[in-house]
């Protein structure tokens, strides 16, 4: 039991770096580069989902800020999952990957204020924090779904 945990918890350092230097790397990214990148991934989804486009060509602001949330729900979810295998069972540590999210978002705003064409919004702390407070829901759920999935197959095993 011991070696699994080990080995989750490094995976989980791990997939967490990755996704912080994911989410710092996209904001060393220049405003001119990074809105090239929105705008030929916003081109490619449209594409793949026959999406009838009816937007300017530079109206990716939405998809952008739909990355925030999901690159920030990622870190939401792995904080969460290394917090529960640091503590344990218990359910009351809402706080601490929600402080470290909220840390991870600032510091990603105030290096974008030293990028070219590229500044710091509230609002993008904002969308960030609630990107990580529907990680940490969406861990606690899964957990709770498996642990009373765990609890109903006991009591089915001592009936």
């Amino acid at each position: 039991m011991i070696q699994r945990t080990t080995v989750r918890m490094r995976l989980c350092i791990a997939m967490l770096c990755v996704n912080i230097v994911f989410i710092w790397g996209n904001s060393l990214l220049p405003g001119e580069i990074s809105g090239a990148f929105s705008q030929h991934l916003r081109d490619f989804l449209v594409k793949l989902f026959s999406i009838p486009t009816q937007s300017p060509s530079g109206g990716h602001g939405l998809l952008r800020k739909l990355a925030h949330f999901g690159e920030f729900c990622c870190l939401g979810l792995l904080l969460s999952w290394l917090l529960r295998m640091l503590r344990g069972k218990s359910w009351t540590h809402f706080a601490i990957p929600l402080s470290a999210g909220i840390a991870v978002a600032c510091i990603d705003e105030t290096i974008q204020y030293f990028v070219p064409d590229r500044g710091p919004g509230l609002r993008d702390v904002l969308i960030d924090t609630l990107g990580v407070c529907t990680g940490i829901i969406l861990i606690w759920a899964f957990l709770l779904l498996r642990q009373k999935k765990k609890q109903k197959m006991k009591k089915q095993e001592s009936n």
